[in-house]
């Protein structure tokens, strides 16, 4: 029940497009609020908003220095999401190479003529 609270919180986080454009700067290296802020043209609370969420899914790690707030990545969990959905990938994957064989059999199957008309 506790992984599944955590895999929860992770897609929940990662559901907002400003979320995943902060871990995907993040992915870089360390930043400051601001300068997560700032490319999305939002305010220093807004942000802060953002990677609250970040840092309850466990995406994130932030540390104050001063008066700035210093965030890095903690992707940790990013790799059980990607074990969630392996399983999918998989499966369709699977289906899609079904359907494949399926095809190459009706393309290797002469036409069929239709019956002249009288």
């Amino acid at each position: 029940m506790v992984a599944e609270l955590a895999l929860d919180r992770v897609f929940h986080a990662l559901a907002h497009p400003a979320r995943r454009a902060m871990v995907r700067r993040l992915s870089s290296g360390e930043r400051n609020l601001s300068e997560l802020a700032e490319p999305l043209k939002m305010t220093f609370p807004a942000a802060s908003k953002h990677v609250r969420v970040l840092e309850k899914a466990n995406l994130v790690k932030r540390r104050v220095d001063g008066r700035q707030h210093l965030c890095r990545l903690h992707a940790a969990p990013l790799k059980d999401a990607t074990q969630w959905t392996e399983q999918f990938r998989q499966h369709w994957e699977a289906r899609f190479q079904v359907l494949d064989a399926l095809l190459e059999e009706m393309k290797s199957e002469e036409p069929r003529q239709k019956p002249k008309r009288r």
